[in-house]
């Protein structure tokens, strides 16, 4: 197969973009530039998440595309179209413990990852500093200088004003105790799975052309203070119970909240293949209904 016919990169592309991979595995949390490319797909919708898989993705590899949770939304399928099309040989699947490379938007999965896996986020926003600093050029000074206090006043402004830190998706957190990083737009609840995870995890923004990376086994903190510790979504009913999935019945696992056309809610399972993997695990015939 010729190099320059795999992964609609070229093959100078694909290089440069492993080697910013690298150099970010080898410094955690540190904000690699690369040159980012022009895609097939508006600036916005994942082109540095996809093209961190192009680089990446070879022929042995099984692919799995995920958008808020799902393998079927319109995010998902589009690019996991888009990456079979332009990578031949590569496998797709919708079983977590099955893909080695998962590009994700805005979640982890609940099925705990294994060592060889591979997560690439879509990262809209690379810099937790940029909800303080507008300036590009003082954001890359004070983590030069490892000065995140304006992020402390920040958590310290919701908790006087709300009583609690009122951020609800990219949580900033300290990796392997030096940089703090934006995990992208995941929820809270999913940034513990970051801590001392088995999979690499590479997050690239194409608009603004960064890429860094959590290795294998690192140290993933999210900052709190001493006396507010650090707190997931909790879910809970009015009674002081928590909702479970009204598919599969979990009720350890992230939810979506649905309205129903005649009035009330109901609660399921966010991460579809977890859904269906214990839906299956419940039916006699083994396959989810």
């Amino acid at each position: 197969m010729d190099a320059d016919s795999f992964g609609f990169l070229d093959a100078g592309a694909r290089r440069e973009l492993r080697r910013a991979c690298f150099k970010a595995v080898c410094i955690p949390g540190y904000q690699v530039p690369y040159a980012s490319r022009e895609m097939p797909i508006a600036r916005g919708f994942g082109t540095g998440g996809l093209q961190i898989t192009l680089s990446l993705l070879t022929p042995e590899d099984t692919l799995k595309v995920i958008d808020q949770g799902a393998d079927d939304s319109v995010n998902a399928v589009n690019l996991r179209r888009f990456l079979l099309a332009t990578c031949p040989g590569v496998s797709a699947t919708t079983r977590t413990g099955e893909a080695t490379v998962i590009q994700t938007r805005h979640r982890v999965p609940e099925t705990a990852l294994r060592s060889g896996q591979i997560m690439v986020y879509q990262v809209p926003y690379p810099d937790p500093l940029q909800i303080v600093e507008p300036s590009e050029s003082r954001r890359r000074r004070m983590h030069a200088e490892g000065d995140y206090a304006r992020l402390w006043v920040r958590l310290y402004e919701d908790l006087v004003r709300f009583r609690e830190v009122a951020i609800s998706n990219r949580y900033p957190a300290r990796v392997h105790g030096r940089y703090v990083i934006d995990p992208s737009p995941i929820p809270r609840w999913d940034l513990p799975k970051l801590h001392r995870s088995a999979a690499l995890h590479l997050f690239g923004a194409g608009r603004e052309k960064k890429v860094y990376a959590v290795p294998p086994w690192t140290v993933v903190e999210p900052l709190a203070f001493s006396d507010v510790p650090f707190q997931v979504e909790a879910f809970r009913r009015a009674d002081g119970g928590r909702h479970a999935c009204t598919r599969c019945g979990a009720d350890d696992s992230y939810l979506d909240e649905i309205p129903l056309p005649g009035g009330g809610r109901r609660w399921q399972c966010n991460d579809q293949d977890h859904c269906d993997g214990r839906l299956a695990a419940r039916s006699p015939a083994g396959a989810a209904p």
